[in-house]
This record gives C-alpha cells, sequence and structure tokens, in this order.
C-alpha cells in the first residue's frame, strides 16, 4: 500500500464513491421512465420486479467505488483503473440504449461487453487487492443477470426494442 495520509485515504475514498455514484446517475436520468417501460414489456418468469434494482444499483455502485479505492491505494494501480473507468462509462451507457432509446440488440451488445470488462477488472483489482475482486464478484453476478435478461427481453419485444 502507498503511504498515504489519512486525509488523503478519505478524500480518495470519497472521489471514487462519487465517480461511481455520478456513473449512477447519469444511467437514472435515462431511467427516469424505466419502471413503467420495464413493466409494459414481455418478461420472462425469472426476471426480478422492477423495485429490485435501485436497492440492487445502489448497493452494487457502493461497492464498485470501495473496490476502485482499495485498488488506487495499490503501487501499479493505474491500468486497472483506466479499464474501471471504462467499465463505470459503458455501464452509465446501457441504461441509455435499452430505457431511452430502446435499442435491444446494441443494448445486448453493450451489456456482453461490459460484462467482459467487468471480468478483466475484477481480475486486474483482485492481483493488486484480493478484497477488491471480491467487492467486484456481486456486481459481476447481476451483470450476468442482465445479459440474460436483456436477451431475453428484447427477444420477446421485438416490436418495441426492435
Amino acid at each position: 500500500m502507498r503511504a498515504l495520509s489519512r486525509k488523503k485515504q478519505i478524500l480518495g475514498l470519497i472521489g471514487w464513491l462519487v465517480l461511481a455514484y455520478i456513473a449512477a446517475g447519469i444511467g437514472a436520468v435515462a431511467s427516469i421512465n424505466a419502471a413503467s417501460f420495464y413493466e409494459s414489456l414481455q418478461q420472462p418468469a425469472w426476471a426480478p420486479p422492477a423495485w429490485l434494482f435501485g436497492p440492487m444499483w445502489t448497493t452494487l455502485y457502493g461497492l464498485m467505488g470501495i473496490a476502485a479505492w482499495l485498488a488506487w491505494r495499490e503501487p501499479g494501480a493505474r491500468p486497472a483503473l483506466v479499464v474501471f473507468i471504462i467499465q463505470l462509462a459503458l455501464n452509465a451507457l446501457w441504461t441509455w440504449l435499452f430505457f431511452a432509446w430502446q435499442l435491444g440488440a446494441i443494448a445486448f451488445i453493450g451489456v456482453v461487453a461490459l460484462w467482459v470488462l467487468i471480468l478483466i477488472t475484477l481480475v486486474m483489482f483482485w492481483r493488486l487487492k484480493p478484497l477488491a475482486g471480491v467487492l467486484l464478484m456481486p456486481y459481476l453476478a447481476w451483470v450476468s443477470l442482465a445479459c440474460a435478461l436483456t436477451w431475453s427481453v428484447w427477444q420477446l419485444n421485438p416490436q418495441v426494442l426492435g
């Protein structure tokens, strides 16, 4: 771990959390009407209820920010943090692709690319600080579900998500 002052540690944690929640906010703007849109779509029987997404994503963004902070504290973290920021941007973009622009195929490609970037980030974080990688596991699991759900909802609603 780099020798960072307590103040820099705290500011770093706040900074990474703020960055994660900025991405959440960008996605939230695109999903203002997401709950009603989501419920209007044909869904597979295993689809989570709309009310679950907000609390789940709030938790996941917090875990992402903490994981990035843990990685940031380690020497040689820059490449992993660059990948982290890229996947965070793609995460925010996906909400626009699916909910705002209703582009099913592109949203599916985007969520698969996001899954790959999360996996790469998880491995890179793990190598820096195993706990940072562990904290991304729920995120990878949730986006695994999102991949399957995006595909299924797109296939069940080609007239809407063409």
